[in-house]
């Protein structure tokens, strides 16, 4: 049936078809998206190009789903933030086909440093973060690169920084995302996370906020560099929570604190949190190497964390990709991503692939205060400005066409782990590759597979 998929999906009268469903109509709403409506609702729209859009999802549905995916997709396509995923799907589809990984038509997620001013001092801080640099984006600027995102087809863009709530425009820019029809997200440090702030995210529609949390109190103080800020942060996830906002905690492991690490995934049982992501610590900015744990501490700590996944309501995650490893090899019916856990019963090999690990150039990108596009946060490689593109075709363009994107979603390239079993499912992490080697086609030392391998390679 995948053969079957690609089949259809490689026809270039299909791929042609997605292709001119894409343009606008005079009420500026794409030809897909009424269509994406229009069978989310059972309603029939005469004419080959409809046809053509239900025949690919009908052909990925026998391909990847099961008895309950189509009911489960036309509840999901309801959802405006869905149909503007499903339409990156499809348009992806056309533009590069069916790949392992695959390649949506334009990043689901731009993670965007929206300033470097931060009230913390944090040990592992991958930015630097303190002061605001001279050259971030003014309001006009930043809402020009909100316009261009949202024209390109991006699904999802999450505020991060340094501490985003110190932007004096931070609400404004947090509207424009909304009112340009994208999902809002907030990574943030909690510290400011009050009552009053909580319900301005509510009622500008950042449904999920992400909040640092990296051990025990005295744990936690310590890696953050500020005394006295425990409580203040735990107040603002209760704050979040009982909000009804989507919450996160999220812990960055390293040797100072992952020993911390149960107790905090206990306390996000214990508050009620629907996630928790473990992050996969990286050397770059404040981050030292010193701190950085050992590729058999990182399976340790994922197979727990796995563990914990199996037998909670919570969503336990974690941005290393061999945690997609850890569940395939576990045989179980749930692969993590860097988005959420994908229920795959009975088709779990052959998505998992397709949904792929490593999301760096593939799933998401990263945009700098001033407006520098890099692959990641984790990543500083700069790959162009936001500033270079007028609208979001040239964005399009772009993410199309620029090669360094092109390596890092080719995972057969990637030395030691290109030969691995597991390439398609995780690959690595690139920002890993490039902080230790200074390359990103390098392997990943995190990984226990590549750390062993590269161990066998040092000894010839």
């Amino acid at each position: 049936m995948v053969e079957f998929f690609g089949h259809v999906v490689g026809n270039p009268l299909t791929r042609m078809a997605i292709k001119r469903t894409l343009k606008r109509d005079r009420d500026g709403v794409t030809k897909l998206e009424k269509f994406l409506l229009a069978y989310a609702n059972d309603e029939d729209i005469r004419g080959l190009e409809f046809k053509a859009i239900k025949k690919i999802i009908d052909a990925g549905l026998k391909a990847f789903g099961d008895e309950n995916a189509e009911r489960l997709l036309k509840e999901r396509l309801r959802d405006a933030y869905w149909r503007r995923g499903f339409i990156s799907v499809l348009r992806g589809l056309a533009e590069f086909g069916v790949r392992k990984p695959f390649v949506p038509g334009a990043p689901f997620l731009i993670v965007w440093d929206v300033t470097y001013a931060c009230n913390l001092r944090c040990k592992h801080c991958y930015s630097t973060a303190g002061k605001p640099w001279k050259d971030e984006l003014k309001t006009q600027e930043a809402l020009k690169a909100i316009e261009v995102l949202a024209d390109a087809g991006v699904t999802a863009i999450a505020f991060s920084g340094g501490e985003p709530l110190i932007r004096r425009d931070f609400f404004e820019l947090a509207k424009a995302v909304r009112d340009h029809g994208m999902f809002v997200a907030l990574a943030t440090n909690g510290t400011l996370l009050n009552k009053e702030n909580v319900r301005k995210l509510k009622d500008l529609g950042v449904w999920f906020v992400q909040i640092s949390l990296d051990g025990t109190k005295e744990t936690h103080e310590a890696f953050r560099g500020i005394e006295g800020i425990y409580d203040k942060v735990v107040e603002g996830i209760k704050n979040c929570v009982e909000a009804g906002l989507i919450t996160c905690i999220s812990t960055t492991a390293t040797k100072l604190n992952y020993r911390d690490i149960p107790k905090v995934m206990d306390l996000a049982e214990e508050l009620g949190v629907q996630w928790f992501m473990l992050y996969n610590f990286i050397p770059v900015g404040r981050g030292s190497f010193e701190i950085d744990l050992s590729a058999e501490e990182k399976e340790k700590l994922l197979r727990e964390l796995w563990n914990r996944l199996k037998s909670t309501g919570i969503n336990f995650m974690s941005t290393a990709p061999y945690y997609a490893r850890v569940a395939v090899q576990e045989e179980s019916n749930v692969v993590p991503t860097h988005f959420y856990n994908a229920n795959l019963p009975g088709k779990l090999k052959v998505l998992s692939e397709f949904i792929g690990g490593c999301g760096c150039g593939r799933f998401y990108l990263a945009m700098r205060a001033n407006g520098n596009i890099e692959p990641c946060v984790f990543f500083p490689l700069k790959l162009a400005n936001i500033k270079d593109f007028e609208n979001g075709d040239d964005f399009l363009e772009f993410w199309k066409s620029n090669g360094i994107l092109e390596d890092l979603r080719n995972k057969d390239k990637i030395e030691i782990c290109g030969e691995c079993r597991y390439r398609y499912v995780c690959g690595g992490c690139r920002a890993r590759a490039y902080a230790y080697f200074r390359d990103y086609l390098k392997p990943d030392p995190g990984c226990i597979i590549a750390h062993k391998r590269l161990e066998v390679k040092s000894r010839r």
